[in-house]
Formats: C-alpha cells, sequence, structure tokens
C-alpha cells in the first residue's frame, strides 16, 4: 500500500468514526446543559464553593465568575509550581523559575498549554497531576461554559440571563469530559501508554553514556490533553514520544479526541436554539474548511522535490516513522485547526508551505472546529460577521437566528475578530524590532522570522504548539507570550459574554420571505468565503514575509 492511499483510508476512517459520535455526544451535551437536575456529587462541589447552580447570571455576572474562577486557577498553579522542591512527589526537581511559572500557569489556564520547558526534567508528579492535569479538565469546560453562554443569548428572548456559569462549569466536567477521559485512557493504556507513578530510572544503556526517564500518569493526562484540545505533552516530545503515543491507531484515536466536542457542539448548538439544520450548516463549514486544509497539507508534504523525497515518500524531515506523512499530517492539521497545539511531528520541519498551512489555520482563530467551546463560538461570531455582509449587499438588515445584528451587536463582533491578529502583529513585530528576542532565533531569514510569527500565533490563539526552532525560554518570550495568552483567550469573552446578554434581551424577529436562510448551501459558501477573506485580508502580508516566501525561494 502506497504512504499516500494509506494516509487517505486514514483521513477516511477518521470521518467514520466522527460521523458516529457526532449525534449521540452532541444530543447528550445539549442535555447536560438545558437540565435543572443537580447530581449528588454536583451539589457537594456547589456546597464546597458556595454557589448556588439554579441562580441565573446575567452577562456582567456571568464573565465575573469566569475571571474569578480563572485568576484563582493562575494564583494556585503559580504557587504550586514555585512550591514544587518542597512538595512530595517532586521526582527531586527544583521549584519553577518566577518567569516560567508564570508563562505555564497562564497557559494552562487560558487552554494554551505552551511549554517553554522540558516536562520530564521539571515537573514532578504533583504538579503534573494536581496542578496541570486539572487545568486540561477545567479550563476545558469555562471555554464550553462561554459558548453554552452565547447558544442561550441566541435561543433566550426578553431576558438578559445566561445561566449559571458553576452550573454549566460543573456539568461541562462532571458529565461531559470526565466520562469520556475515563474511556479514553482505557484505550490508550491497551495501546501502550504508560500510567504509573514511577519515579527516574534507566532505560537502557546508549553510547556515550546512559539515558534516563521518569514514569508519569500520563494515559490519564494525555486523553484529555486532546480531548479538552489542551496540548500540553507529560514529555518534551509531546504526541511525538512513543510513551505518549506509542501507535499508528493511537495517533488516529488521539486525532479522534481532539475533533470529536468541536464538532460534535455544532449539533448541541442546533438543539439548543431548536433547529438542528442551523447546526448543520456551521458543521458543513468547519468541515470544508478542515477537509481542504487536510487536503492541501497532504499534497504539500507529498510532493516530490528532488532525490531525498523521493526515496522518503515524501517530507519526512521532523516526522516519526511509525506515523508518517499521511498520519502527521492530518494530526498537524488537526490541532491546528482547534485550540489543541498537541504536535506528534515539528512543524519547523514541514515544507514552507506545509508550515504556512498549520499557521493560518490557527490565524483563522481555530473555528474549523476549533477548540472545546471556542470554536462554536468563535464560528457563530464569524457567522454574524457573514450575515451582516450579506445584510450590506441586499440592502437590508441583517438577522441571524430571528435576532438583529445592529451596531452593538456589531461592534462587538468585530472587536472579536480584531483583538488577536492584534496581539499577534504587534508582537511580532516589537520581537523583530528589538534585539534580544531574536537571539532566541536559531533560523534566520524567511524561516527565523516565522519562528516568532508563529510563537505569538500560538500563544494569542490559545494553541500552544510550537515551531521548533526558537528558544522560547527566556524571560522576554515567557513574560510577553505569557500576557499574549491570557489577553487571546479573556478578552474575547468578554465581547461575547456581552454579545449574549444583548441578543438575549432582544425579541424574536418573525422570519419572511426576504430573511437570508442561513441554514442553506449557499450561506455556508458565503461564510467559508467571509472567513477566508477576513483572515487573509489581515495576515497576508505577514505570511508573505515568512512561510510563503520560504515556500517560493524552496
Amino acid at each position: 500500500m502506497s504512504p499516500v492511499t494509506a494516509g487517505v483510508l486514514q483521513l477516511l476512517a477518521l470521518i467514520a468514526a466522527l460521523a458516529l459520535a457526532y449525534r449521540p455526544l452532541g444530543d447528550h451535551m445539549a442535555r447536560v446543559y438545558s437540565s435543572e437536575k443537580h447530581y449528588k456529587p454536583e451539589k457537594w462541589i456547589y456546597r464546597a464553593i458556595g454557589a448556588d447552580p439554579s441562580a441565573e447570571m446575567r452577562w456582567p455576572a456571568y464573565l465575573r465568575a469566569v475571571l474569578a474562577f480563572s485568576a484563582v486557577s493562575v494564583l494556585f498553579l503559580y504557587l504550586l509550581q514555585r512550591l514544587q522542591g518542597s512538595l512530595p512527589g517532586s521526582l527531586g526537581f527544583v521549584s519553577i523559575d518566577p518567569d516560567q511559572a508564570f508563562n505555564t500557569a497562564a497557559s494552562f489556564v487560558a487552554n494554551t498549554n505552551w511549554q517553554s520547558y522540558y516536562g520530564e526534567q521539571a515537573m514532578g508528579h504533583v504538579v503534573q497531576t494536581g496542578g496541570l492535569a486539572v487545568q486540561n479538565f477545567v479550563s476545558a469546560a469555562v471555554g464550553m461554559a462561554v459558548a453554552v453562554a452565547l447558544v442561550r443569548g441566541f435561543a433566550r428572548s426578553r431576558t438578559g440571563e445566561l445561566g449559571n456559569f458553576w452550573s454549566d462549569l460543573v456539568r461541562g466536567t462532571v458529565r461531559i469530559l470526565l466520562p469520556i477521559a475515563v474511556i479514553g485512557a482505557l484505550v490508550l493504556v491497551a495501546c501502550g501508554v504508560i500510567q504509573n507513578f514511577a519515579g527516574i530510572h534507566e532505560v537502557g544503556q546508549f553510547t556515550g553514556g546512559s539515558q534516563q526517564w521518569n514514569g508519569g500518569a500520563v494515559a490519564s493526562q494525555e486523553v484529555i490533553k486532546e480531548l479538552g484540545t489542551n496540548g500540553g505533552g507529560y514529555f518534551n516530545a509531546n504526541s511525538a514520544h512513543p510513551f505518549e503515543n506509542p501507535t499508528p491507531f493511537s495517533n488516529l484515536f488521539e486525532i479522534f479526541l481532539i475533533l470529536v466536542i468541536p464538532f460534535a457542539m455544532t449539533r448541541t448548538f442546533g438543539k439548543m436554539v431548536g433547529s438542528v439544520k442551523q447546526g448543520y450548516a456551521i458543521l458543513a463549514t468547519m468541515g470544508i474548511i478542515w477537509l481542504g486544509f487536510t487536503a492541501l497539507m497532504m499534497w504539500t508534504e507529498f510532493a516530490h522535490h528532488g532525490p531525498a523525497f523521493d526515496v522518503a515518500g515524501g517530507a519526512m524531515e521532523g516526522k516519526e516513522t511509525r506515523f508518517g506523512i499521511g498520519g502527521s499530517s492530518i494530526f498537524a492539521v488537526a490541532t491546528t485547526l482547534t485550540s489543541t497545539g498537541a504536535v506528534n511531528s515539528f512543524h519547523s520541519s514541514y515544507t514552507g508551505f506545509g508550515g504556512g498551512i498549520t499557521m493560518l489555520g490557527m490565524q483563522l482563530g481555530e473555528i474549523a472546529p476549533g477548540g472545546v467551546g471556542s470554536g462554536l463560538y468563535g464560528m457563530l461570531i464569524m457567522a454574524i460577521i457573514a450575515v451582516f455582509i450579506a445584510g450590506l449587499m441586499v440592502g437590508r438588515t441583517p438577522e441571524y437566528l430571528g435576532k438583529k445584528i445592529g451596531t452593538r451587536e456589531i461592534k462587538l463582533a468585530a472587536c472579536y475578530i480584531l483583538i488577536t491578529p492584534a496581539l499577534v502583529l504587534c508582537f511580532t513585530a516589537a520581537a523583530m524590532t528589538l534585539p534580544t528576542p531574536g537571539n532566541s532565533m536559531t533560523n534566520s531569514g524567511a524561516h527565523g522570522f516565522s519562528e516568532i510569527l508563529y510563537a505569538y500565533t500560538s500563544g494569542a490563539n490559545n494553541n500552544g504548539s510550537a515551531f521548533a526552532g526558537l528558544n522560547a525560554d527566556t524571560q522576554w518570550f515567557n513574560s510577553t507570550i505569557g500576557i499574549a495568552m491570557l489577553l487571546g483567550r479573556f478578552l474575547p469573552m468578554v465581547f461575547v459574554l456581552a454579545l449574549a446578554g444583548s441578543l438575549a434581551e432582544q425579541k424574536p424577529v418573525p422570519e419572511t420571505a426576504g430573511t437570508l436562510r442561513t441554514d442553506k448551501p449557499l450561506y455556508a459558501g458565503l461564510l467559508v468565503g467571509t472567513i477566508l477573506i477576513i483572515t487573509g485580508l489581515t495576515y497576508f502580508p505577514a505570511l508573505a514575509l515568512g512561510p510563503l516566501a520560504e515556500g517560493l525561494a524552496a
């Protein structure tokens, strides 16, 4: 079987698995967030944190709860790292330096999981399981809660109430993420992923000395790393490490975990607004972009350029032979079109155009299908922009799901789509202008610029993957990428929740013969075009200086 055929078959198997999970998982999540029943373990949690799960919140109260919970999480994770040297189960590792502790705390709370350290050489069992793994669950649940609040904004009318954040947070964790993670961890253990609390030990003798590894609860962290679109690896090699991702089947299963909740949430959206066709339209938009990027990446990496490529069957540099180009390309697109950031190959070693595809996937806003929660609310913002553009074309007041898109709504949507590009481009410009950050670049020219652009694109978009080659463990990058991650995560949430509150207060507008049908293929095509055009106009000059210049020069 040729490598190309193997790659296509993997893609078809993945699509089939996602299709089978789409309806039951989407319906289950809709029931979870619509139910008024509280399970006994959930009541214990509410009692412990002093929350009333039945109290409805308007958008300012919902936002304050999100920010307060996240601020406490950052502080807790920061202190846990700073005290690591005094904690049991630290494996003898010292406490983390202040700048790196801040960067890591911001990273995991912001669902980014950018790592400027070697996991197996810096973090002990307590920090890994009690700090990082916990944030993998709750940061994902926060994103899902905000998405559900926006969906309620469309579904409700004549009220500013968006639900209860604490209830949404707990239910998302207990009823959705935990059950799937338990089953997924068992599958990974069966595939060979390790799950223990072993200390540091030698794994063999090598030329020039021995190599040492520490064990860890890797399977349980790996599954929520992918399922919650987090991405932070237990080991520095991330999902290229055989302890995290040992076989081609585990590789495909991890890609499935990355995509299943973001895609299924479109079904949840359709059920909650009372029209599954609206969910299918959003799903179609996400699917078209994802399939298009995957096909383009596989074509780029399989393209032969010279004898070395002919012998290897494609661009194998930086890729694991057990996954091949097909498995690596599908993983790379999935992880950058979502806010996952896990890697099973090194994106810096991709062809110039291949590296550009990973970068563009993040710059779209990671909405195809995007992160858990963040992908859905990002796509709904773009849906509002597309409706607004269509309204300008025909001279009608734009409407979406029976809600008028007026001045307030479009301003909030515009602020949402502008904040992340502003962070990426401003921080990249500062890093390229100042002398010290440039010293961290391994390469010069277009590829070196791509390293810097990729780092801030990954941080501000809450992705977390690295281009490799950039020494990001410096005070400048730890501080500035940490700030970019926090602002890139929580400033957009301000606009999303404000928009949700504005929509919930509106009176529904009856559909007329002139109303744009947003559940038809025409609208899905308009939405795809709007996403690509807005992103292209925003990032094209920067991409032209980096991956496009490198690809054309190859």
